[in-house]
């Protein structure tokens, strides 16, 4: 193809000389000034020397509620109970809000930093793009052309140079491209954390605030104890066992398993915690969930071995994809055989729109993930063989895989994660459907811990 000129590729030299001038201005322009840096390093560290002040307090009163709790109930020490529970609530309240404080410029930066490197990745891409293109362009012109083309052999050679030197440009640039992605990657990761610990304080924020109210509306209702002391006192007191005594009573439906008592529940919450570090609101409050969700989506029963098919429980609608049969129906069999269950009549999920059901007990694990959770479950309950539609076990399975998917106590976006993990494989922030799962868990143990789990511990 007859398409080279001296003229054009002198143009395209010229292009890249002042490509590569611009990405040392843009490299200037990629990092904040140093004044910038020292403002915002003394806002830092002064919200830090506040905040450690504040946690010293809040160390302080910890220790005196602890104290306080120890003592034989009276009046007076509900009152500095209740007090030593505001003032600390709003200690943390502070603490939060400084946190947010911190984490809002520091979300600010990392936003500022995502979009210098997407603006460079984007940089990269084009240039490397000019190159490829230009590269073809000479690659399709002869040696024959080239030469003729020139009215100096000096000239000529000169452009042999130039075009070694942009093969070489190729391979910096492919090499440019690759580190401005994986600084891109980073920072977007980077941001990503940080929202989430702000989202945590912020979680945390609401929770003091609600303490703080709901402890100052219990001091008052004590306050006004003035006459009969005693008695009046005793009368809050058989109020709070009564009350504690109906929570534990209260049935609590567990999918595929029926219910059992809530105080029950509570109990192998308190020691899936004690083996995992789950928090036991969190636990409950994914079990709340999957039994409301198997109450609008139906349970079924496998039929087919071959094909995994099967029927609704209820309306005895046939299904397709009931259970994976090469996956999950061989560890299936073995699994309900050794805790005496017909594997023909022992209820499972029902397939949805996309993908097998064949979810088993509470926990609403497949066969073939119960069966690597199994042993761990034996050995940590002291039992021969784990049953998937033992509450005790299913609250122990569940409690090991959430943890295992990243859940902590201290984190609200870290067990709002594992709730939209445990619901579909992915992060809430992947899928709309994940999300609203795991917001409705987040709300559902919120209202356990507060309505539930708090007065029973108020006792």
């Amino acid at each position: 193809m007859g398409n080279y000129s001296p003229t054009r590729f002198s143009f395209f030299l010229v292009r890249i000389v002042r490509f590569l001038a611009g990405l040392s201005f843009f490299g200037l322009l990629f990092f904040p000034s140093t004044a910038f840096l020292q403002t915002t390093d003394e806002k830092r560290a002064a919200l830090e020397n506040e905040l450690s002040g504040i946690n010293l307090e809040i160390a302080g009163l910890s220790n005196t509620i602890t104290g306080l709790k120890s003592e034989g109930a009276s009046l007076d020490r509900d009152i500095k109970l209740l007090n030593a529970t505001i003032n600390r609530a709003n200690l943390n309240i502070k603490a939060k809000n400084l946190e947010i404080a911190k984490l809002g410029d520091s979300i600010v930066e990392k936003t500022q930093t995502v979009q210098r490197l997407s603006v460079r990745l984007q940089h990269e891409r084009d240039s490397l793009m000019q190159l490829i293109r230009k590269t073809n362009e000479i690659d399709q012109s002869s040696f024959t052309e080239v030469l003729l083309a020139h009215q100096d052999l000096s000239n000529f050679f000169m452009d042999l140079d130039s075009f070694d030197a942009i093969r070489a440009g190729l391979k910096n640039s492919s090499d440019a491209l690759r580190s401005a992605k994986s600084d891109t990657e980073a920072a977007q990761q980077a941001l990503e954390e940080r929202q989430g610990q702000e989202q945590d304080a912020r979680a945390t924020l609401e929770q003091n605030k609600h303490i703080v109210e709901s402890n100052e509306k219990e001091k008052q209702k004590l306050l006004l104890i003035t006459k009969n002391k005693q008695k009046e006192y005793g009368k809050v007191l058989d109020d709070r066992k009564k009350r504690a005594a109906e929570i534990s009573a209260a049935l609590f439906a567990l999918r595929d398993s029926g219910s059992i008592p809530f105080g029950r529940a509570l109990q192998y919450a308190n020691t899936v915690s004690a083996k995992t570090g789950i928090r036991p609101a969190f636990l409950l409050g994914i079990f709340m969930q999957e039994s409301g969700f198997g109450k609008n989506q139906g349970s079924c029963y496998v039929k087919d071995k071959i094909t995994g098919a099967g029927v609704g429980a209820k309306s005895g609608t046939a299904f397709a994809r009931v259970m994976n049969p090469t996956r999950d129906i061989p560890p299936f069999i073995d699994i309900a055989t050794k805790v005496g269950r017909d594997p023909w009549n022992t209820l499972v999920s029902c397939p949805q729109e996309v993908g097998w059901g064949g979810a088993m007990g509470a926990a609403q694990f497949i066969p073939s993930t119960w069966v690597l959770y199994a042993n761990r479950i034996a050995k940590a309950l002291g039992l021969d063989t784990a049953d998937p539609w033992n509450a005790r076990d299913a609250f122990m399975a569940a409690g090991m895989y959430l943890t295992d998917i990243g859940a902590r106590p201290d984190s609200y976006s870290a067990e709002r994660d594992a709730a939209c993990k445990y619901f579909s494989g992915k992060r809430c922030s992947q899928s709309s459907w994940a999300a609203t799962y795991g917001n409705q868990v987040m709300q559902k143990a919120s209202t356990i811990q507060t309505t539930m789990i708090d007065p029973l511990q108020n006792t």
